[in-house]
C-alpha cells in the first residue's frame, strides 16, 4: 500500500522557492521584488518537466531576482537530460543556479515500483527539503516556496499574488481532474483527511480569498520573517524534540511523514496555515498509487491539459526547445465510422476550442457546419418544405420555436441523412460547447463496446440533462449504461445507422419540434401525451452512459454563456405567456437517490496509523 496516499502529496518531484528582499513593489522599479530561489527535487519527471519548468519561467517576475537549487537522483527516466537541456538554455537568466544530478542509483532498496515510498526513500526526501530549509535561512530569504514539478502554475501572477498576501503560510489552490488539490479542510486527531462542506465551496471558488485550513502541501509559500518560522521542520525528531522543549503535550505520535510533520509543526508554533484561491493559479497532477504506471500519469496529463483547453482556451505554451518532448495522443475515432462536431460558421472561436480539445485528447473529429438559424426565413423552411406540429409550445417558455431551434434540428438532420448517403454505420455527434470528462477516450469507447454486446441500440447519449425523477434501470450485463429517460440537451450522441433511419422515417420536418423533444418522444420516455400521437411509430433504443462523459461548458447565467437556440428570433406562432420560463440550458437535474456509484467504491473504515489512505477518502 502506498502512503503517499495516506499523506497526499509526498513528491515525487518537488520544488522549493526562497525569495529574499522586500515585497514591496513599484512599476518603475522591479528591484525591489523579492529574490527566488527555486531548488527542485526530481525524480521520474520527465513528462511533466517541460511544462513545469516553462510555466515558472513565464512568470511575471525578474528572472535576475530568481536562482536555482536543484537536485534530481534516482530516476530511470530522461529527467536529468531535460534539466540539462533547460540549465543550458535558460540558466544564465537567473541570478544562479546551484544543481548536482545523479543519475547512478535508479531506484531505491525494497522498491517494487517508481511510485512506492519505502523508509529509505522517505528519508531522504525529509533529509533534502530539511537541507533546503537550512539553506533558506542561510541566506536570510523572505520567502520559501516548496512546489511539486506535478504542479503547473498557469498564472504567471502567481509569485506576485502569493508574496502580496503576507501570509505566514499560504498555498496556492490547485484543480485537478477531480476533486483532488493541496489543501484539507479538516484533519483528524489521528492525522488523517478529514471531508468538509467548506473544501468542495473553496476549491469550486464558490467563494473567494484565503482561507485557514489544517493542511497545505505540494505548492507551500512561508514568510520567513514570521516569527516562529525557525520551528517549522519536516523531520519529526526535531518536532518531537521542539515540542518537549515547551512541554507541550500530547507529543506528536503520527508517522515521520514530511508534509504531516511540517503541519504538525506549524501548529505547534503557532503559525497559520492558509490557502488562496483568489486566482485560478494553476493545475496539480494526483499522486499515483505502487500498481500504477508512467501510463497512469501521462493519461492524467492528458487530462489536465484537457482541462486548461477548457478553463483557459489553450494549454500554455511551453518554451520552443521543449515543444518537441511533448507527446499529444495519436488520433483516433472511438472505433466508430465518424465523428462530427457541429458548429454555426460565426462562431470560429467555439471551433478553435474544439479543435484545440481534439488534439489535446486525441479525438479525430469533422467540422460540420450548422444550419444558421439567423439566416432563415419563414420563406425559405416553406421551400424546404418544413412544417410545424400544430399546439407546440416550449413547456417552460410557453413560446414558438425560435429560428436558432430550427437551425439546430436542422443541423442535426443534416447529420442523419448523411449517415443514410453514406451508409455509416455508427457516428457520434457533438455540438461545441461541451467539457469532455476525464479519461474520455477509454471511457467512450468501453461504453459503444458494452452496447455493441448487449444487442441492438440505436442512440447512446454521452452527455445529457435528466428531466424526470424516474427510473433508468441498468442495461443487462453492462455496468457503464442505463435505458434512458425523459432527457434534454443534445451535446453529445453516438447515432446506429438504424437510429438514423428511425428518425428520418418519422419525417420530422413535416411536424417539426426541438430535437431533444423530438428524441425522447421517439424512444417513448417523453410525458406530453398529445405530442407522442404525432410520431405512431416510438420504438428508438436509446441509451446513456452512466456516468456521463460529457457536460456543457456553461450553463444559464454564467460568464461567457451565449444560447444561439434561445436567444434568437422566433417563428410567428400565436404565444401564451403563462408559467415561469426555465431555459434548457439550466443546469442539469440532479436525482440523489439514483445516482449512480463507481463500480468497487464502498464505505471504508478509517484506516489506522501507517496505512495506506484510499482514493475514496481523499476529495477524488
Amino acid at each position: 500500500m502506498n502512503k503517499r496516499q495516506v499523506f497526499l502529496g509526498l513528491l515525487l518531484a518537488s520544488a522549493f522557492v526562497c525569495i529574499w528582499g522586500s515585497v514591496e513593489e513599484t512599476e518603475e522599479d522591479n528591484r525591489e521584488l523579492p529574490t527566488i530561489l527555486i531548488a527542485l527535487l526530481v525524480r521520474n519527471k520527465a513528462h511533466t518537466l517541460p511544462m513545469f519548468l516553462s510555466y515558472l519561467e513565464q512568470q511575471d517576475y525578474p528572472k535576475h531576482r530568481i536562482a536555482f537549487w536543484l537536485r534530481c537522483d534516482h530516476s530511470n527516466d530522461d529527467s536529468i537530460d531535460v534539466l540539462q537541456q533547460w540549465l543550458e538554455h535558460t540558466g544564465e537568466l537567473y541570478h544562479g543556479v546551484n544543481y548536482a544530478l545523479e543519475p547512478d542509483e535508479l531506484s531505491y532498496i525494497n522498491e517494487s515500483s517508481p511510485y512506492e515510498w519505502p523508509a529509505s526513500r522517505f528519508k531522504q526526501l525529509i533529509s533534502l527539503k530539511e537541507e533546503a530549509f537550512g539553506y533558506a535561512r542561510d541566506i536570510w530569504a523572505d520567502f520559501v516556496f516548496f512546489l511539486d514539478a506535478d504542479v503547473f502554475l498557469t498564472s504567471k501572477e502567481a509569485l506576485k499574488t502569493l508574496t502580496r498576501l503576507r501570509l505566514p503560510i499560504v498555498a496556492p489552490m490547485l484543480l485537478s481532474e477531480s476533486l483532488y488539490s493541496n489543501f484539507w479542510c479538516g484533519m483528524t486527531e489521528e492525522y488523517y483527511y478529514k471531508r468538509t462542506d467548506e473544501y468542495k465551496e473553496i476549491y469550486h471558488s464558490k467563494k473567494l480569498g484565503s482561507f485557514p485550513v489544517p493542511m497545505v502541501h505540494t505548492a507551500v509559500m512561508v514568510d520567513m520573517n514570521y516569527r516562529g518560522t525557525r520551528n517549522l521542520t519536516f523531520d519529526r525528531h526535531k518536532l518531537l524534540e521542539m515540542q518537549r522543549s515547551r512541554g507541550q503535550e500530547p507529543l506528536y505520535e503520527g508517522p515521520a511523514d514530511d508534509i504531516i510533520v511540517f503541519a504538525i509543526s506549524a501548529n505547534s508554533s503557532g503559525i497559520p496555515l492558509h490557502i488562496c484561491n483568489d486566482i485560478n493559479f494553476g493545475y496539480i497532477l494526483q499522486p499515483l498509487e505502487p500498481g500504477d504506471t508512467l501510463d497512469n500519469d501521462i493519461q492524467q496529463l492528458v487530462n489536465i491539459r484537457s482541462l486548461m483547453v477548457t478553463d483557459l482556451g489553450a494549454v500554455p505554451p511551453e518554451l520552443d526547445y521543449f515543444r518537441e518532448l511533448v507527446k499529444k495522443p495519436e488520433k483516433s475515432k472511438l472505433s466508430l465510422d465518424r465523428i462530427f462536431m457541429i458548429n454555426l460558421k460565426r462562431r470560429p472561436e467555439r471551433r478553435e476550442k474544439m479543435e484545440r480539445l481534439f488534439e489535446e485528447l486525441g479525438i479525430e473529429a469533422e467540422y460540420f457546419e450548422a444550419v444558421d438559424g439567423k439566416e432563415l426565413t419563414e420563406e425559405r423552411l416553406q421551400e424546404m418544405g418544413v412544417g410545424f406540429l400544430p399546439g407546440y409550445e416550449d413547456p417552460y417558455h410557453h413560446r414558438a420555436m425560435t429560428m436558432g431551434e430550427i437551425g439546430c434540428f436542422l443541423s442535426h438532420y443534416s447529420i442523419w441523412v448523411t449517415m443514410v448517403r453514406k451508409d455509416l454505420k455508427e457516428v457520434l455527434i457533438l455540438e461545441d460547447d461541451i467539457r469532455f470528462e476525464p479519461y474520455f477516450r477509454h471511457n467512450a469507447v468501453r461504453v459503444v463496446n458494452q452496447a455493441r454486446s448487449v444487442g441492438q441500440y440505436d442512440l447512446i447519449y454521452f452527455g445529457r440533462k435528466r428531466l424526470k425523477e424516474e427510473s433508468e434501470p441498468w442495461v443487462t450485463d453492462a455496468d457503464s449504461l442505463v435505458h434512458a429517460g425523459y432527457s434534454y440537451w443534445t451535446l453529445g450522441y453516438v447515432l446506429s445507422l438504424e437510429g438514423a433511419l428511425k428518425l428520418l422515417a418519422a419525417k420530422p420536418l413535416e411536424k417539426l419540434i426541438p430535437v431533444d423533444e423530438f428524441l425522447p418522444l421517439m424512444f417513448n420516455r417523453h410525458p406530453n401525451e398529445t405530442w407522442k400521437e404525432a410520431f405512431p411509430k416510438r420504438n428508438l433504443v436509446a441509451l446513456s452512459a452512466a456516468p456521463l462523459l460529457l457536460y456543457p461548458i456553461h450553463y444559464t447565467g454564467d460568464s461567457g454563456y451565449i444560447s444561439d437556440t434561445e436567444d434568437s428570433e422566433q417563428i410567428n406562432v400565436a404565444e401564451s405567456d403563462e408559467g415561469e420560463a426555465r431555459l434548457k440550458s439550466d443546469r442539469e437535474q440532479v436525482f440523489a437517490q439514483n445516482e449512480v456509484e463507481p463500480e468497487g467504491v464502498v464505505d471504508q473504515q478509517q484506516p489506522k496509523l501507517g496505512e495506506s489512505l484510499t482514493k475514496s477518502h481523499q476529495e477524488l
